[in-house]
C-alpha cells in the first residue's frame, strides 16, 4: 500500500512539475511573440514614416520646379543656338526642316573600333535580343544608331492616335507596367519573368520611363526598338516626366549629355519632339482605361482624342504675370531678353482647356474623399474622389481605371472600391529595399493579376532591421537638408513663439512651425525624437534642429544665407552649368562661377552682394589651371551629418 501511495505521490509531483514547466514555457513564448510583434511594429512605423518623408519632399520639389521652368527653357534655347552654330561650323549637317536640330544620321561614321551593338533597319527580334544583352552589360549604343532609331520612332508615333485601342484574348493576355524611372534592372527583370514582347505577349508601358535612375536612355532605346518591331502589340503612354523641362531637373538631360557628349543636345531635341508624340492613353477591350496620372471632373475622352498632342512639348507653364516679371530681369544692367519664351513655354496653338485635359491625365492622383480639387501636393493636376471615378466610368461604359504616377510600397494599390488601380514598376525607388515593383497581367475577363518583384543586389543579404535603418537614415538625411536650406526662415518663425527668448517652445508650436515653413505634411510629433532635443519639461530646444547638420565645406567668411541658398538650389545650378558648359568639360573658372550665380540669383530675385559672391568664389579650391569640377564643388555644399557624437 505504501508502495502504491508512494508511486501515486511521485506521479502527482511529476505531473505538477510538468504543468508548471508548460505554463512557464507558454508564458515565455507569449512574451517572445509580444516582443517580436512590438519590434516588427516599430520597424514598420520607422519604414513608413521614412517613405512618407521621401514622398513629401519629392512632391515639394515638383511644386518648386514650376517657378524655374521658363528660366531653364531660356537657358537651354540659348545653348542650342550656340550649339547649332558650333555644329555647322565643324562641318556637321543640319537639316533645314522642322527637325532643324537633328543631324542627318547617315553622315555619322561608325568606326571599326566600335564594339557595341549594331542595328540595321527594319529591326527584328534578333536585333532586340543582341541589344538587350549589350545594354545589360552596360555597353553604349553608338549615336548614329540612336539618331536613326529616334527618327524611325518619331515616324511611327506620328501615325498613332491619342488614345490607343487594344484587345486581349485568352491566348493573348496583356501586361501593364508602371513607372520605371531609369531603372534598367527592373525592365530586364520584368522581361525575364514575363517574357519578351511579341505578337502573343503584348505590353503597355504607362509613362515615366526616364529621370531619377541612371539608365533612362537605355530604357528608351529598348522600348523604342520593341515598338518598331511590334507596332500593334507594344504600346507606350506619355508620363509627366516625358517632358524636357522636368528632364533638366531630375537627371535625364544630364545623363544624355554625359553619355553622348558630341551629339547629346541633338538627341535631347529629337527626344523632346518624340515625347510630344507619345499617345496619351490606352483602352483595353473598350473597358479598361490606362492613363499615367488620373482624371478630373472635366476629363473628356472625346476631346483628348481630337487635340493635337504634339503641340504640347511641355506642360510646365508660369502665370503670365510671373512670366512678364521674369522677362524684365537684368544682369549687370543689361536685359537678358527672352524672345524665345513665348514659343517654348506658352501654347498658342492649344486652348487652355485642351492643355488642362492633358495636364489632368498626366499629373492627377486619387483621393479617398468625394470631390475633385487642385492637386496642391504636386502643384499640377487634380485630386479626384470615388464619385469622379464613378462618373467617368459610367459616362464611357468602363470597368476600371489603371494609372501609375505614385510610389507604392508593394508595387500596386487599389482605391475607389477597386475601380482605380495604381501600378508602380520601379523597385528600390527611394533606397535599396524601400519597395517592390509590380506589373499587371490581364485576360479578357479583365480581372487584374498582380506580379511583384524586387531587384536584389545586397538586399537579400541584409537583415530587415538593417534595411529599415538604411532607408530611415537616408530619409532623415534628406529631410535635414531641407531643414537646413530653410534655416533662416525657421529661426525667425521659432522666435515668434519664443517671446522670452528661452530657446524653448512647446512640442505643438514646434510642429506647427515645421509644417508652416516646410509645407511637407509630415508626422512631426513622431519625428520629434529623431530631429530635436527636449528638456525635462517636454519643451523643444528648437535650435537643436540644426545640431546634426552642417555643410561639408567650411565657409566662415561667406554670407550664411548665401551658403543656404547655394545648398537649396545646387541641383538647379548644376542644370545651368550643364547648359553653359560649351566644351562639356565639367570644369568652371572663377569668372564662369560668378556669371552662373549672378544670372541665377538675378532671375530668382535673390539679393547677394558682389563681395559675398567674390568670397564664395575665392573659397573654391581651383586646380593649377584655375578651374574646378563644378559637380564636386556643389556636392561639397551637400548637407551632411556631423561625424562627431553629439550625445558625447
Amino acid at each position: 500500500m505504501e508502495c502504491t501511495i508512494s508511486t501515486m505521490g511521485c506521479n502527482a509531483s511529476a505531473d505538477y512539475s510538468k504543468h508548471k514547466y508548460n505554463e512557464t514555457a507558454i508564458k515565455a513564448t507569449v512574451l517572445i511573440q509580444r516582443w517580436y510583434r512590438c519590434k516588427r511594429a516599430q520597424l514598420e512605423v520607422r519604414r513608413r514614416y521614412s517613405l512618407t518623408i521621401f514622398e513629401s519632399i519629392e512632391y515639394a520639389d515638383e511644386q518648386e520646379q514650376t517657378q524655374l521652368s521658363n528660366f531653364f527653357t531660356f537657358m537651354l534655347e540659348h545653348r542650342v543656338h550656340r550649339g547649332e552654330v558650333a555644329h555647322t561650323s565643324s562641318g556637321s549637317h543640319v537639316s533645314p526642316d522642322a527637325d532643324s536640330y537633328v543631324i542627318e544620321y547617315e553622315k555619322i561614321d561608325v568606326p571599326d573600333s566600335y564594339r557595341g551593338p549594331r542595328l540595321s533597319f527594319p529591326l527584328n527580334i534578333a536585333h532586340a535580343k543582341a541589344l538587350l544583352n549589350a545594354l545589360k552589360n552596360r555597353q553604349l549604343l553608338h549615336p548614329r544608331y540612336v539618331l536613326q532609331l529616334l527618327h524611325e520612332t518619331r515616324r511611327l508615333l506620328k501615325e498613332k492616335p491619342n488614345i490607343t485601342h487594344v484587345s486581349v484574348s485568352y491566348f493573348k493576355e496583356i501586361t501593364i507596367c508602371g513607372d520605371l524611372h531609369g531603372n534598367l534592372d527592373d525592365l530586364l527583370l520584368v522581361f525575364h519573368k514575363n517574357g519578351l514582347p511579341s505578337e502573343i505577349n503584348p505590353y503597355v508601358f504607362n509613362g515615366d520611363f526616364v529621370d531619377r535612375g541612371k539608365n533612362s536612355m537605355e530604357i528608351l532605346i529598348i522600348l523604342f526598338v520593341f515598338l518598331l518591331i511590334y507596332p500593334n502589340d507594344f504600346h507606350l503612354n506619355r508620363g509627366n516626366h516625358e517632358d524636357y523641362i522636368l528632364n533638366m531637373k531630375y537627371g535625364f538631360t544630364k545623363e544624355v549629355l554625359k553619355k553622348y557628349k558630341v551629339h547629346g543636345m541633338t538627341i535631347l531635341y529629337h527626344l523632346r519632339d518624340i515625347f510630344s508624340w507619345l499617345p496619351l492613353a490606352t483602352l483595353v477591350n473598350n473597358k479598361v482605361l490606362i492613363v499615367h496620372g488620373g482624371i478630373s471632373d472635366t476629363t473628356d475622352l472625346d476631346s483628348l482624342n481630337l487635340l493635337e498632342r504634339n503641340k504640347l512639348k511641355t506642360l510646365m507653364k508660369l502665370p503670365k504675370l510671373e512670366t512678364d516679371r521674369k522677362n524684365q530681369v537684368k544682369i549687370q544692367g543689361i536685359p537678358l531678353g527672352y524672345p524665345e519664351l513665348s514659343q517654348w513655354s506658352s501654347h498658342p496653338e492649344l486652348t487652355e482647356e485642351e492643355r488642362k485635359q492633358v495636364l489632368d491625365i498626366l499629373w492627377s492622383d486619387p483621393k479617398k474623399q468625394h470631390g475633385c480639387n487642385l492637386n496642391r501636393r504636386r502643384g499640377a493636376g487634380c485630386c479626384f474622389g470615388p464619385d469622379t471615378t464613378e462618373q467617368l466610368l459610367k459616362k464611357y461604359n468602363l470597368k476600371m481605371l489603371i494609372r501609375s504616377h505614385e510610389f507604392k510600397l508593394n508595387g500596386y494599390d487599389l482605391t475607389h472600391d477597386g475601380k482605380v488601380i495604381t501600378i508602380f514598376s520601379a523597385s528600390n525607388y527611394y533606397e535599396e529595399g524601400s519597395n517592390r515593383g509590380a506589373y499587371i497581367r490581364m485576360n479578357p475577363d479583365l480581372v487584374p493579376r498582380f506580379v511583384q518583384y524586387q531587384v536584389c543586389t545586397s538586399t537579400g543579404k541584409r537583415k530587415n532591421w538593417e534595411r529599415v535603418k538604411t532607408i530611415e537614415q537616408s530619409a532623415l538625411q534628406t529631410l535635414q537638408e531641407r531643414i537646413f536650406v530653410h534655416k533662416q526662415k525657421l529661426m525667425d518663425t521659432f522666435a515668434k513663439y519664443d517671446c522670452n527668448n528661452t530657446g524653448r517652445i512647446s512640442v505643438s508650436d514646434w510642429a506647427a512651425v515645421m509644417e508652416s515653413v516646410l509645407q511637407l505634411k509630415l508626422p512631426w510629433r513622431t519625428l520629434k525624437s529623431r530631429l530635436v532635443k527636449t528638456d525635462p519639461d517636454g519643451n523643444v530646444d528648437y535650435m537643436s534642429c540644426f545640431y546634426y547638420m552642417d555643410t561639408a565645406r567650411p565657409m566662415h567668411q561667406v554670407q550664411p544665407t548665401l551658403v543656404e541658398t547655394l545648398c537649396k538650389y545646387r541641383k538647379d545650378l548644376q542644370v545651368i552649368f550643364n547648359i553653359i558648359d560649351e566644351d562639356e568639360s565639367g570644369l568652371i573658372s572663377p569668372d564662369e562661377f560668378r556669371k552662373t550665380w549672378k544670372i541665377f540669383s538675378s532671375y530668382l530675385g535673390i539679393h547677394s552682394h558682389d563681395e559675398a559672391i567674390d568670397k564664395l568664389a575665392q573659397s573654391i579650391d581651383y586646380n593649377k589651371d584655375g578651374y574646378i569640377d563644378f559637380s564636386e564643388f556643389l556636392e561639397a555644399f551637400h548637407v551632411v551629418r556631423k561625424l562627431e557624437n553629439k550625445a558625447a
